[in-house]
């Protein structure tokens, strides 16, 4: 499944537009961007309330598919400027974390 047919599906709002779409693997879940390189698969979207431009270097890091910003938190500016510059998908939902990796779980299973 790719990033846009699982954001159509689910619903998600794409904190910027023109990304190139890419497949999406699986899902990772966590706030501590050391789990997050040490333990992400490329090709999983990153779910995360961690909002700054840190947590997109991490990404690119790692090569995920994209980053989905749960519980409604805002995407700043400069984070937003990283992920175009680097063309990370950054999406925001208001599930929370275990809500997003739940209906995420459930799409790509079927």
């Amino acid at each position: 499944m790719t990033v846009s047919q699982l954001a159509e599906k689910l619903g998600l709002i794409p904190a910027w537009e023109g990304w190139e779409d890419r497949d999406v693997s699986g899902a990772f879940t966590s706030d501590l961007l050391s789990d997050v390189m040490a333990h992400a698969d490329e090709g999983q979207i990153l779910i995360t309330i961690q909002a700054h431009k840190n947590t997109v270097a991490v990404a690119v890091l790692k090569d995920l598919s994209a980053m989905l910003i749960a519980s409604n938190r805002p995407v700043p500016e400069d984070m937003m400027e990283a992920a175009r510059d680097e063309d990370i998908p950054i999406f925001i939902t208001s599930d929370n974390q275990y809500q997003a990796g739940w209906r995420i779980h459930e799409i790509l299973q079927k």
